[in-house]
């Protein structure tokens, strides 16, 4: 059986200085977007509602339990409002990527164009000579911010995996079947977090060995199960007795907000997947209903969770919404539940720098070399995710440093200069390029911020064992 690649590159086109493949390779792999398919590989396509569960599954992950607080650095009116407008906005950018890959395919007789493929293609068609000469420098670009902001993610879910691990097996002798609100109790942790992460790595090595797409809906629904039980648990306790919200400050510091911005960029976690999924559906023409659907769900999630959060605990909100739940066993399995979730993620995100990565590595050896290399260059970017996440050990911040650069970038920055090169010969109006352009300051200027704001936080002095450690609430 062929095998179903995410990114979904066409084999059949031209070689790239990036992706020289041979011609053993590409009868390997196969052409998920050939004109021809195979009926076999026409099986392995996605469904509308597979590829649903793929965008909610990429776009829920560990960002979404900080937003109560990321509500609470922006104010209780602010908060909303600018959650709503960041998520029309990622959207936007979306459909801006859609409509250039899908314009750039027709204009060159493609079946499908990535995004290091779109920003490659456009600029060799700009007018400017320099840009045009340099024109695969916008592929690279783009596949390092992917590579970078994926396996950022990836090294987050290790460390929320770990810490939740932790947490529930060192809370175990103190956890009770009395569910009431918490008081701060810090224990020494018995194993340091390093051991959990260890203990992860074996599994999720085996996980992303999983290639199929379609063998791979299975899990993401799983994850979305209990993605959305530990969602209910969460709000089931949220939405009791909250307290009176007027005392609560309805716009924050400008300094908090620029917390709040770098926070809410972080959590649209799935652009890197639009074009992607796109590519595996049986139906691509059906793909805008489907991420309207999708991110609109996505984006009235996080809005409730953030607000109802952020009106229950007030002052008190912590990073993560579970450090404020109760210490008792329903609400521990809120960290299981959400954990398992996380798991089953990590592979859709490891996916597009996997995709990136291993069709050069494999282009570089023979045919009966195809399988090891596959295997070996898996495990070791599984590694590099699990070693980041136990050298550093303020791993939110340093992902909130590459989240600010890279996914501003991929999110508000790219896409929006990608649309004036790729339609700007053909006299867009000045409506849409003043728009492009007020998008792209606007990513600009939250990514040199709020990389200040991390790297000033990353530069101020803590406790090694605060870091790694897990607070216990009793």
């Amino acid at each position: 059986m062929l095998k179903t690649s995410l990114l979904g590159r066409d084999f059949n086109s031209e070689p790239s200085p990036l992706d020289n493949r041979s011609k053993s390779l590409s009868e390997s792999r196969g052409s998920v977007a050939s004109e021809n398919v195979h009926p076999t590989e026409e099986a392995n396509r996605l469904s509308i509602m597979q590829t649903l569960v793929h965008l909610l599954k990429c776009n829920i992950g560990t960002g979404l339990l900080g937003l109560p607080l990321a509500m609470k650095n922006a104010g209780l009116l602010v908060g909303p409002i600018s959650l709503l407008a960041i998520g029309i906005l990622t959207v936007h950018c979306m459909v801006i990527l859609l409509n250039c890959a899908h314009h750039l395919s027709q204009r060159l007789q493609k079946t499908f164009v990535n995004y290091g493929e779109a920003m490659m293609y456009s600029l060799e068609t700009c007018p400017n000579a320099w840009l045009r000469t340099h024109s695969v420098w916008g592929r690279y670009t783009v596949s390092f911010l992917l590579i970078t902001t994926q396996l950022g993610f990836c090294s987050v879910y290790f460390m929320f995996m770990a810490d939740n691990l932790q947490q529930m097996v060192e809370e175990a002798h103190v956890t009770s079947n009395n569910c009431q609100p918490r008081k701060i109790l810090a224990l020494t942790p018995i194993l340091d977090i390093r051991f959990y992460m260890l203990t992860i790595l074996p599994f999720v090595v085996l996980l992303v060995f999983i290639q199929n797409l379609r063998m791979l809906s299975i899990f993401s629904t799983l994850a979305n199960i209990t993605t959305l039980g530990s969602m209910a648990l969460i709000f089931e306790y949220i939405i009791k007795e909250i307290p009176d919200p007027s005392s609560l400050p309805l716009m924050a510091s400008w300094k908090t907000f620029l917390l709040f911005f770098g926070t809410a960029i972080f959590t649209f976690e799935g652009v890197g997947m639009v074009l992607p999924l796109k590519n595996q559906m049986k139906h691509p023409q059906h793909f805008s209903f489907v991420l309207y659907l999708g991110m609109s769900l996505v984006i009235i999630l996080y809005i409730c969770l953030g607000t109802l959060g952020y009106m229950k605990f007030g002052s008190s909100t912590q990073a993560s919404i579970t450090l404020n739940l109760p210490n008792c066993w329903l609400y521990q399995s809120v960290k299981l539940m959400y954990s398992i979730g996380i798991f089953f993620t990590y592979a859709l995100q490891f996916h597009v720098p996997a995709e990136i990565i291993i069709p050069f590595v494999i282009s570089q050896v023979s045919e009966s070399w195809t399988l090891l290399i596959d295997l070996s260059v898996r495990t070791a970017l599984v590694c590099l995710t699990c070693v980041s996440a136990i050298l550093i050990p303020r791993l939110d911040l340093v992902i909130s440093f590459v989240g600010s650069v890279s996914s501003s970038a991929l999110a508000l920055i790219i896409p929006p200069l990608l649309e004036l090169i790729t339609f700007y010969p053909e006299d867009m109006s000045c409506v849409t390029i003043a728009k492009d352009i007020m998008i792209s300051i606007l990513g600009l200027l939250g990514c040199v911020f709020g990389t200040y704001q991390a790297l000033y936080e990353l530069i101020q002095p803590i406790n090694h064992s605060i870091a790694n450690s897990t607070g216990v609430y009793a």
